[in-house]
């Protein structure tokens, strides 16, 4: 049968370093994982215990389209607890997963052709999910002295929305309250749609996170119980849309996905009362970040910005490769650690760059440390 010309996305290079390395787990070696972006730690105890009681007397059918009522409600004290904000419920939408809302946003926001500006390094699946929707990707090109984030004089007018990370997959930094600000001001003017990724939100380790509803109602949030609640493969995220845009969400939302899943939402709305362990969690990757800050340099990657969340470092090796990907499977084969090169990130930029990933334990990541110091002993730098 004949292909759609929107199925011709590129792949996601995480997922085949991922398989490279259950392959050589499968043939008994032992892999530090420094590529996936995800929890090792299972969702919280609390959500665990309330669906397994949930599923004894409970059949899980549908959900109205937006989701849960209880749930909407979590979700919106949630934004007062962290941003002291008064969010209406009714804006708030669950959808499944993160990926699940930026289908719906990007399509009740955009019409085909239109361009979508999003900043590189960033997230792949954006640009990809853009295609697929016959709509273009505008990459705009950030620099180290931007902590690689967009500011508003490189942001194209012709943009019919723009989305923003903050904390940034992949290199951890954040936009602050002046700085997103800056960002919407710079978009409402010219008639762009702006649109926030907030899914590291609550994985921040000296400054709070700044949500973009802080300075807007007149744009898209989107989140996630993906990350802070350790929630990636339960599939339940959520989008905060303008009160004008609800109907409109709500009728694609009925008609793509029908509902988000209702376990997964009984799951996400106990994990809202489950703070304690998860700040447990983030004092784990608080002490990842640290050792990755102070032993990175000391192995040999020694150029990257200092995260402010998330958990991830993007570091530059263009002293020691112009392909990151043939660097990250030598990695993998000589010192065991599975890296993410940053071809993902970057499609121009990228054959310098590695992502680390510190989600795992705190003994994962000294070890990996130690392989790479040691890889690097007897890795030649490029001849300059």
């Amino acid at each position: 049968m004949k292909k759609s010309s929107r199925g011709v996305v590129d792949p996601f290079i995480v997922m085949d370093v991922m398989e490279a390395a259950r392959a050589a787990e499968a043939a008994g070696r032992h892999i530090i994982h420094m590529e996936v972006g995800q929890p090792s730690t299972p969702a919280p105890a609390k959500a665990r215990n309330t669906l397994a009681q949930t599923m004894d007397r409970d059949a899980l059918g549908y959900t109205v389209a937006l989701g849960l009522p209880a749930l909407r409600e979590g979700i919106a004290n949630l934004y007062k607890d962290w941003y002291n904000l008064d969010l209406d419920p009714a804006r708030v939408v669950v959808t499944p997963g993160s990926s699940g809302a930026f289908i719906l946003a990007f399509t009740a926001l955009f019409d085909a052709g239109d361009k979508v500006g999003l900043g590189e390094p960033g997230y792949p699946s954006y640009r990809q999910i853009l295609k697929a929707l016959n709509l273009t990707p505008v990459g705009i090109p950030t620099r180290p002295e931007h902590r690689l984030q967009p500011v508003p004089s490189e942001i194209p007018g012709d943009l019919a929305g723009l989305i923003t990370a903050s904390p940034a997959n992949p290199s951890g930094t954040m936009l602050d309250h002046a700085a997103l600000e800056a960002l919407i001001g710079t978009c409402h003017d010219q008639g762009t749609s702006f649109i926030a990724d907030e899914i590291y939100h609550g994985l921040q380790y000296e400054d709070r996170a700044v949500s973009a509803l802080e300075v807007s109602d007149d744009i898209y949030v989107i989140n996630s119980f993906s990350k802070y609640f350790s929630m990636t493969g339960w599939r339940v995220g959520w989008m905060v849309v303008p009160e004008d845009h609800i109907r409109l969400v709500e009728r694609l939302a009925q008609n793509m996905f029908i509902c988000p899943p209702h376990a997964s939402q009984i799951a996400a709305l106990a994990a809202l009362d489950a703070r304690d362990e998860l700040d447990a969690n983030l004092a784990t990757y608080a002490a990842n970040r640290q050792l990755m800050i102070e032993g990175l340099p000391k192995a040999g990657f020694d150029k990257f910005a200092p995260p402010d969340g998330a958990f991830y470092i993007y570091a530059d090796v263009s002293d020691l490769t112009d392909d990151s990907r043939a660097l990250a499977a030598e990695i993998l084969d000589k010192a065991g650690v599975a890296v993410t090169p940053g071809m993902d990130f970057d499609p121009v930029r990228g054959h310098q760059t590695l992502r680390f990933s510190y989600a795992r334990s705190t003994e994962d990541i000294q070890e990996g440390l130690a392989r790479l110091a040691a890889f690097l002993q007897t890795h030649p730098r490029k001849a300059r």
